[in-house]
């Protein structure tokens, strides 16, 4: 028996994406596919901080913090305001919490 996906195909395509939103999708998915990078995020929930306190909370050097919120900050997930020399970060908007939510969702699903 044949199968006549021709409707489905056509609603599919309709609504697949451009390869650049595609591509930046996949590179805003790929940030979150780092531990540390995951553990700034879930430090932020509660309002912002500076890098030490970051560093303090992770048990990590201040660099390495550093180099994670660079990473962050160029994902647009986390923003910045600077009091005299120290920067504190926070979430850049509510769907920064909302897509870790849904992940979480998704993985206590599977447990």
């Amino acid at each position: 028996m044949a199968h006549n996906h021709d409707e489905k195909l056509k609603i599919a395509a309709a609504n697949m994406p451009n390869d650049r939103v595609l591509f930046e999708l996949s590179d805003l998915f790929k940030v979150f596919g780092d531990t540390t990078r995951m553990k700034i995020l879930f430090s932020l929930f509660e309002g912002e901080l500076c890098v030490c306190a970051i560093a303090e909370l992770l048990k990590m050097e201040q660099s390495a913090v550093s180099h994670q919120l660079k990473i962050l900050k160029n994902a647009n997930l986390v923003s910045f305001r600077r009091e005299g020399k120290t920067n504190c970060y926070f979430l850049a908007d509510e769907h920064v919490k909302s897509i870790i939510a849904q992940g979480l969702v998704h993985i206590e699903e599977e447990i």
